[in-house]
């Protein structure tokens, strides 16, 4: 359904912002006039009532969405409503007046059709809780939640505290060893580091009496600084044995749904920890916060499943030598493992940020939610819509729908507001734009991408997102594309976002943008789009030097060691190395290399090294010949099966051995595997398993 089908709603906000209905008419090519309200959400309420008797409506004003669908509602309309944000986007700004092509290439978002869904990943959790810390703050949370919850404590510090005088629920103390899972199926496993084990005392108090040096408090903890070892409260415990100094059995685990962790370093560490497991630290604070949140997370839940991968051209591993670890190591959630020649991705674990796909280089790590090819039909649309509408040095500026949305919010609430050229456009995370969607955006007419992001991001995102960035600049700027195209932006501060983006001065972009739509195949996205680049490059060339880590380049060969043992072809998950099937040869693609290392890992004589570099010629789709021998035909029946060198690198180490004494021995080393045991079973002077006597 096109814009035109659908009923638009335009406000000027009380006359704060300069509507041209005209000019926007005309941009969106629309057959009706547009007509601009000024109380669209108050006085004029009526308009949006009657337009909820077509079948679409789109509602250019995200402030009142809830007062406009809660009418919606009341009024039992079936239609299908959108809204969109021009205010605080493009309106409110004090290039208001010159904002028509963004508020245009805004509401042309709505013509695009939803998403298609994608496969769900569900949890489900019951009550069982664990708390983790010391007994002074684990405790008295315990009691609060022991009603509404199925409580365990586990204590994690020797002093202070005190435990309840009713054993409502189980409490235990040891060190933490590991906390693995998500919510509904966490594993926590934990060493009884204290003599007392409070599984089993009865809290008779025996001990606390017995105790010389007052070691023991009501805690039911032995504080080994103050212990001289008398060991009266061994004796005084008696027959119940719940203190043993030599316990042999400290190995302790058990399942919970959910985890309350609040040691002041939680055990936990990732950037993104798994849901279900919080860990507010000694804030008193913040543990509420947290505690409010553990009854909203008992019961069954769905979220969509953000990757897809393809093992078949993952290049992490071969014959157990590493190649690529790029998906291991930008992963904040530890979600994702190697095994074996490939990597494994726990759903329940995976947070959708995105990031192993952006540094995938083979494209085995995709993003499916949501999907590139959806993305892309945004990009295109937004950017088509804004140059056909008269605007110029387009800047996208993709945000998040959370604290990135806000702080724009806020920017044209406070300041001055984005400039009339900057248009925001939403993604799920900063994290899952990489090289492919930067060119295809620049492609696509963007003189210019700003991700912003929080600082808050972990670590591993922003290097992430930043090596991304410098490819493809190192690649705009090789081909005469002048200018700073894409930025990484990190702030919560409406201010510095302010300060940056009006600092921004236009890149050069293409003269034509690209028609083509982008593909679920990151290498055919990129291909897309380099060659659209290449085609419109102000400064064409042949080739692009860039830097360590780039997803294109060279396989380098030291000839002089190389003995075409094809241990790299093997290796090779992307088909970039081939033999020379008939012939002692090793050719190369490099448009399908994507620098795993793989092959250099794998070279027995270290005769292979990596060069990054972007080929850009016709030659990048072509075999080439790495390296080329002499073969070597076999003694006996003249068939090549080797090169000369090989065979006479393996003459030179096993001349003098035991094992091959005597000139037969080494002669069959020149033969063919046919020959070998046709030589064998000749030779009656061959030695077999029946001569040797025991």
């Amino acid at each position: 359904m096109a814009l035109d089908d659908k009923t638009l709603k335009l406000c000027n906000c009380n006359q704060t912002m300069a509507l041209d209905a005209k000019a926007l008419a005309s941009a969106l090519k629309l057959k009706q006039p547009i007509e601009i309200h000024t109380e669209l959400c108050r006085k004029q309420v009526a308009s949006f009532h009657g337009a909820l008797k077509d079948e679409a409506c789109v509602i250019a004003c995200t402030q009142e969405a809830p007062l406009f669908s809660e009418l919606a509602d009341q009024a039992g309309s079936t239609s299908d409503i959108k809204f969109v944000n021009i205010r605080e986007h493009a309106g409110w700004s004090t290039e208001g007046a010159k904002a028509t092509p963004k508020i245009a290439a805004l509401l042309a978002l709505a013509d695009l059709p939803e998403p298609e869904p994608v496969t769900a990943v569900s949890y489900r959790a019951g009550s069982q809780l664990l708390i983790v810390g010391p007994a002074d703050a684990a405790i008295p949370w315990a009691e609060k939640l022991a009603g509404q919850l199925d409580v365990n404590v586990l204590i994690t510090s020797q002093r202070g505290g005190e435990l309840p005088a009713e054993r409502r629920y189980a409490v235990w103390s040891g060190k933490v060893k590991s906390v693995k899972g998500y919510l509904g199926a966490f594993e926590v496993a934990w060493e009884q580091d204290n003599a007392i084990d409070l599984e089993v005392c009865t809290r008779c108090n025996a001990c606390i009496h017995a105790c010389p040096e007052q070691a023991i408090d009501f805690s039911y903890q032995i504080d080994m600084d103050k212990c001289k070892s008398h060991r009266e409260c061994v004796k005084a415990c008696g027959a119940i044995r719940a203190i043993d100094f030599d316990r042999a059995d400290r190995a302790r685990s058990e399942p919970f749904d959910m985890v309350l962790d609040l040691s002041r370093e939680p055990v936990i560490k990732t950037a993104q920890p798994p849901q279900g497991y919080l860990a507010p630290g000694g804030d008193p604070l913040e543990q509420a916060l947290a505690v409010t949140q553990l009854a909203q997370m008992v019961g069954e839940f769905e979220k969509p499943r953000f990757f897809a991968y393809n093992e078949k051209i993952c290049a992490h591993s071969r014959s157990s030598k590493t190649g690529c670890t790029q998906c291991l190591d930008v992963c904040s959630t530890a979600a994702i493992s190697p095994d074996g020649d490939h990597v494994k991705v726990d759903p329940h674990l995976c947070m959708g940020c995105g990031g192993c796909a952006t540094v995938c280089p083979s494209g085995a790590m995709t993003y499916a939610y949501p999907r590139v090819p959806d993305f892309g039909a945004r990009l295109k649309r937004v950017l088509s819509v804004y140059a056909q509408a008269g605007g110029n040095d387009a800047c996208l500026l993709l945000h998040n729908a959370g604290e990135s949305r806000m702080l724009i919010a806020r920017l044209a609430r406070r300041g001055r507001g984005l400039p009339a050229r900057v248009i925001p456009l939403e993604i799920h995370h900063a994290a899952s734009v990489g090289m492919d969607v930067l060119l295809a955006a620049l492609a696509y007419g963007a003189g210019q991408v700003v991700v912003l992001a929080t600082s808050k991001e972990a670590a591993e995102y922003g290097e992430a997102v930043r090596k991304q960035m410098g490819f493809a600049e190192a690649i705009a700027n090789g081909l005469g594309y002048g200018g700073a195209h894409f930025r990484l932006l990190a702030t919560e501060d409406h201010a510095v976002l302010e300060k940056e983006i009006w600092a921004l001065t236009p890149a050069v972009s293409v003269a034509k943008p690209a028609t083509y739509n982008l593909s679920l195949e990151k290498r055919a996205t990129l291909d897309f789009a380099l060659d659209h680049l290449v085609k419109q490059a102000p400064k064409p060339q042949e080739e692009i030097k860039l830097g360590s880590g780039a997803p294109y380049g060279q396989v380098l060969v030291n000839k002089q060691t190389c003995t075409l043992c094809m241990a790299c072809v093997g290796a090779c998950p992307e088909s970039a190395l081939h033999d020379g099937r008939d012939q002692p040869m090793l050719k190369f693609i490099e448009r399908n290399c994507v620098q795993c290392g793989l092959c250099e890992n794998t070279c027995p004589e270290n005769a292979i090294t990596l060069a990054p570099r972007l080929l850009l010629t016709a030659q990048a789709k072509q075999e080439v010949v790495l390296n080329e021998a002499e073969p070597f035909n076999c003694v006996r029946c003249g068939k090549p099966f080797g090169t000369r060198q090989m065979v006479s690198n393996m003459l030179g180490k096993l001349t003098g051995h035991s094992m091959f004494a005597g000139d037969g021995s080494l002669k069959r080393l020149q033969m063919c595997g046919d020959c070998r045991v046709v030589d064998m079973m000749e030779n009656k002077d061959e030695i077999s398993i029946q001569d040797v006597k025991k």
